[in-house]
């Protein structure tokens, strides 16, 4: 295989020593204000934040992940300006919070971050809800128009009992005039100490409005994924993720192929814990319906096998 193989974030290398991030977050509270200041440095973070270093994704790059500042209007009402990270999805930027070292395909083609303001409300002691006003994807500034995404969560997490329930909506028009809607779900449950269980799923549709013929414009993709989390003992566990992404309109990963395409991702991770240090032995395989992948005789293929070691630490 070779780097070209890899087709989701911050894993494009092969047989080599990667750095990945160093992150810096503050967070301050006064009265009934707060501010959370979220920096990154290295290739990770410049990945992340890709709209602001076009040109050095794969550098050193520091880049801001997250920079805003809330006031508390009231007990159950919280206002948000600022950069934030996406609220859909299940898997985030920052490693240590993942117990996948490699990112799923829905995380990799989702929205990284959101630019604006946003209201959180507590409806209840298990009901939350957010409503936001947003930068068009992944842009923490716009220049060339004036659209704006309008982004939803409403989330249900009861004490009495180990479930917490996310649905995620997001839409508007970007850039390039091209009008997108996504919902997102997204559900845990403890079966207890050792076992728990994890599901995303997520469908994105586009539609052109610029074209006015009357014409089907529609194009769509569609990702769900299985999270397995056991562990074992305080200081050993392991997931297995599982995953099938449907891009048969060619937006994403199969961009350039009349049919499009789907891929089935599985992967397996150890978690091995000492203190604030975790190390990450991780083995994955992916399978297209086309030929996207590179067999070590430099023909085109459709399985990428990788294999990779993570050490994270965080404090």
């Amino acid at each position: 295989r070779n780097n070209t193989d890899n087709k989701t974030s911050f894993t494009n290398s092969h047989n080599s020593f990667e750095l990945g991030m160093v992150s810096l977050k503050v967070e301050h509270a006064f009265k009934k204000g707060s501010i959370v200041a979220d920096l990154g440095f290295g290739r990770r973070a410049a990945e992340f934040s890709y709209n602001d270093n076009p040109t050095e994704t794969h550098s050193m790059a520091m880049a801001i992940k997250q920079l805003y500042v809330g006031y508390q209007l009231t007990d159950k009402i919280k206002v948000s300006l600022g950069s934030f990270g996406t609220h859909v999805g299940y898997e985030l930027v920052d490693a240590y919070l993942n117990r996948n070292y490699s990112m799923s395909y829905m995380f990799s083609y989702g929205p990284f971050f959101s630019t604006g303001v946003k209201a959180d409300f507590t409806l209840s002691s298990s009901l939350t809800a957010m409503v936001g006003v947003f930068n068009p994807t992944d842009l923490k500034s716009v220049t060339l128009n004036n659209h704006k995404y309008i982004g939803a969560q409403l989330g249900f997490a009861p004490a009495e009992t180990p479930v917490k329930l996310y649905l995620n909506y997001l839409e508007g028009k970007d850039t390039f005039n091209i009008q997108n809607h996504q919902v997102d779900a997204v559900a845990t449950y403890q079966v207890n100490k050792v076992l728990g269980l994890g599901y995303n799923g997520t469908y994105s549709t586009y539609k052109d409005t610029q074209i006015k013929d009357g014409a089907d414009n529609t194009a769509n993709w569609w990702g769900s994924a299985l999270y397995i989390n056991c562990d074992f003992t305080d200081a050993f566990g392991l997931t297995l993720r599982g995953e099938y992404f449907s891009d048969k309109k060619g937006l994403k990963v199969f961009g350039g192929m009349p049919d499009g395409g789907s891929v089935v991702a599985g992967t397996l991770s150890f978690n091995y814990r000492v203190g604030n240090l975790t190390i990450v032995p991780e083995f994955r395989l992916d399978k297209a319906s086309e030929n996207i992948f590179n067999k070590s005789s430099g023909e085109a293929g459709d399985i990428s096998a990788n294999v990779l070691v993570a050490a994270l630490y965080h404090f």
